[in-house]
């Protein structure tokens, strides 16, 4: 464990699985307290519970963030900690079977927008005041590459992905100046449970794709978020970081 978030009371959403528990484990061995947040109470649980055990400080609350209600429970348990909020991550994403334009259905849509959208922006909204007051904090979208470049057959993930660019950016023009920072971060193709497989047609397609001729894993997408989270980024806000092996550069 080394000292990069020591003390620092952090917000994980999406936290139970992949990226979203990659990252949470990779604050707390950072020295930060984490709020592991997930509609999966059982993987939820499990992840902070792991966390504890390897020596780090998290709690697990289940939190629909679609749901204004939830999220201030979750803001209220984090800020019982010390009275903080420093770094908001915010990771949880609706992850269904996508479509394209003429396919993609009302609820799909719906879902994306209540879910990825407007559950980053209700979040951040209730965690800005404390930020505010302190005069700093770290505000992390994950986005992805397809907010970057186009892609097939993901019309509403796609359009929501880029949204949260934008709002990054935004924000990041609104607060710079109460040190608060906001940033993108745009992971590629990364092994996780509901990716393709290693000789599936679409993970060789992922494969050939970048520059480093093969998947990222997400410990590597978290390396870039404790950065971003840490005082060695105080510099950096407004930024688009693509975690993606070069596929945005080609």
């Amino acid at each position: 464990m080394t000292n990069r978030l020591k003390d620092k009371i952090t917000i994980v959403t999406g936290a139970a699985h992949g990226i979203g528990k990659a990252i949470a484990e990779g604050f707390a061995a950072e020295g930060a307290w984490v709020l592991v947040a997930d509609i999966d109470s059982q993987a939820g649980e499990d992840a902070a519970e792991q966390i504890r055990r390897n020596g780090g400080r998290a709690e697990f609350l289940r939190v629909d963030i679609s749901s204004n209600e939830q999220l201030q429970a979750a803001v209220d348990l984090a800020a019982k900690q010390n009275g903080r909020i420093d770094v908001l991550c915010n990771n949880a994403a609706y992850i269904a079977p996508w479509h394209d334009l003429a396919s993609a259905e009302d609820d799909e849509w719906r879902q994306c927008l209540d879910i990825t959208l407007m559950g980053t922006v209700n979040l951040t909204r209730l965690v800005l005041p404390f930020m505010i007051q302190q005069r700093a904090g770290s505000i992390i979208h994950v986005s992805s590459i397809q907010g970057m470049v186009g892609a097939r057959q993901s019309a509403a993930y796609t359009t929501v992905k880029t949204a949260l660019i934008g709002l990054a950016r935004s924000a990041a023009y609104d607060y710079g100046p109460q040190n608060v920072r906001v940033n993108a971060l745009c992971p590629g193709a990364i092994q996780t449970r509901i990716s393709p497989k290693p000789g599936e047609p679409l993970y060789e397609r992922q494969v050939s794709k970048t520059f480093l001729n093969r998947v990222g894993q997400p410990h590597e997408v978290a390396a870039a978020a404790i950065f971003l989270a840490s005082d060695e980024s105080s510099y950096i806000t407004g930024a688009v970081l693509p975690v993606d092996g070069g596929w945005t550069a080609m």
